[in-house]
């Protein structure tokens, strides 16, 4: 995982000195659905929004001047949340699509996903054509993974849940047969489901991720701005190695 999200990332990124803009100090509200590690997760032992797009955006912002806020926001009714105003910005590994460019703004992809199917672990043998032939899938409704299942085996044999969790145990209790999840949270989600769960099938579509916005929010420009400056001094780089990298 971690070399291909280097290899993305290189492909990505710009080149050339950048000076970033100054937002003078102001905090930005950043919705996430913080269920997702390693992109965005509550840390139990104290209570804080972590993970990879968190420290994504305080970097930018240590660039640009400005501090953050996260607001946990589940994923249903988060992009009708920023247009309403509820916060400045959503944070929470979110697939750039044409369709979706249609009703807010993205900044310039920070990572390029692959997405995977997790599946039982007496199961890990499944083959997409399997899944083709006759097995099921289910993703969170309103996500990419969600359109990708469809795409793979048809609408009819695709269980969307609201929730992540809610697709999870559908998979447990052998209600399905295999969710499809972002890749880069493969690893986390092996660890929390050691013995029962495991990312079966791997490397399917892949997504540029970006920051959100709404439509013709002049903060693109800043970010955009601030997200080359932590590409170019490596910082992002660094940070995809803090989650993906080789653990000693």
């Amino acid at each position: 995982m971690k070399k291909y999200l280097l290899a993305a990332f290189t492909a990505l990124l710009l080149t050339g000195p950048v000076l970033a803009a100054d937002l003078g100090g102001k905090t930005l509200k950043v919705g996430s659905d913080t269920t997702s590690p390693p992109m965005e997760y509550v840390d139990q032992a104290s209570g804080q929004i972590v993970g990879f797009d968190v420290d994504v955006v305080n970097a930018i912002c240590a660039k640009l001047n400005c501090q953050v806020e996260f607001v946990t926001t589940g994923w249903d009714g988060i992009f009708a949340a920023l247009d309403q105003g509820n916060f400045d910005l959503v944070a929470s590994g979110v697939s750039i699509t044409e369709e979706r460019k249609k009703a807010m703004d993205f900044t310039d992809p920070y990572i390029v996903n692959s997405q995977a199917i997790l599946v039982r672990v007496d199961d890990q043998a499944l083959t997409v054509e399997d899944f083709k032939s006759g097995k099921k899938l289910s993703a969170q409704a309103n996500t990419t993974d969600a359109q990708l299942a469809e795409s793979l085996v048809g609408k009819d044999k695709v269980a969307a849940y609201d929730t992540f969790s809610a697709a999870i145990l559908a998979l447990k209790n052998k209600d399905v047969d295999g969710v499809v999840i972002n890749g880069a949270n493969g690893a986390a989600y092996e660890k929390e489901f050691a013995g029962e769960l495991v990312v079966g099938i791997k490397d399917l579509q892949s997504d540029p991720l970006g920051l959100v916005f709404r439509k013709g929010d002049e903060h693109v420009a800043a970010f955009n701005e601030g997200l080359k400056a932590i590409k170019d001094d490596g910082t992002l780089a660094q940070l995809i190695d803090k989650y993906w990298g080789v653990k000693k």
